[in-house]
């Protein structure tokens, strides 16, 4: 494998609180990482950068040897813990819009056979993360599960390289959770994404991850806890996971 993403010697301080410092990570293309650590560990501060909300203060970050662009891009998708879809679309609707934008900015609207292909494309997105029955229900008809699966499709709409993942099955119930895992990872092989997930179940990161990463803080200071950031305290390669996992169906939700 290649490698795909890299940190150099990244920080981040806000102010004069740092929060990371001394990262340096090379994410190969394809690999599933897990991002574990305490509260305030920099989990979520180190998926705002790879999206690009966020510049390092300090050191470099890489995509494919080029610097990151501090700025949003399709090849980065994102889902949350919270269910990121829009109240007032059909599930439909909320696959269409990242198409719409991409295409009109301004009016947000698609036409004649550009439309047509989105909307294929979208049912076609639906039907993948089983909601293939749901195209006209809002989001507040959808169980906290059909809602996640949304966002997950939603993410993958605009066929991007990497998925970030924001605690994103914190809020589901256990069993709905296990359907969501097979579901993430039967997704992760099939459209060849990189997955970079922050959660803070320890059992999640291991059964889901090809890599565990652990932050945390080596250096502490009682009387300025501010002034030393996180780094990788842990880096474990795990074995493959069994891809005959990937061919249970996935109920739903």
């Amino acid at each position: 494998m290649t490698a795909l993403l890299q940190m150099r010697d990244v920080w981040v301080e806000y102010g004069d609180r740092i929060v990371l410092e001394r990262l340096n990570l090379s994410i190969e293309e394809g690999a599933f990482v897990s991002i574990v650590g305490p509260s305030g560990a920099g989990k979520s501060s180190l998926l705002r950068l790879v999206l690009g909300q966020e510049a390092p203060t300090r050191g470099q970050i890489l995509l494919d040897g080029q610097p990151l662009a501090a700025q949003c891009g399709p090849d980065r998708g994102v889902v949350f813990q919270r269910y990121s879809v829009f109240p007032h679309l059909t599930a439909l609707g909320n696959l269409m819009l990242a198409r719409e934008f991409a295409a009109s900015p301004i009016l947000a609207r698609l036409f004649g056979t550009a439309r047509r292909s989105a909307r294929e494309d979208a049912l076609a997105m639906m039907a993948a993360v089983g909601l293939g029955d749901a195209a006209g229900l809002y989001p507040a008809q959808m169980s906290g599960g059909m809602q996640q699966r949304l966002a997950i499709a939603q993410a993958l709409m605009m066929r991007p390289r990497i998925l970030l993942l924001d605690e994103p099955f914190g809020a589901l119930d256990p069993g709905i959770r296990a359907d969501m895992h097979v579901l993430i990872r039967r997704l992760w092989r099939q459209h060849r994404l990189t997955i970079i997930m922050v959660t803070h179940d320890i059992r999640e990161a291991f059964t889901l991850g090809t890599r565990v990463i652990a932050l945390d803080k080596r250096r502490h200071d009682p009387h300025a806890p501010h002034r030393f950031g996180a780094v990788a305290t842990y880096d474990l390669a795990l074995k493959p996971k069994d891809e005959a996992l990937d061919t249970v169906a996935v109920a739903g939700a």
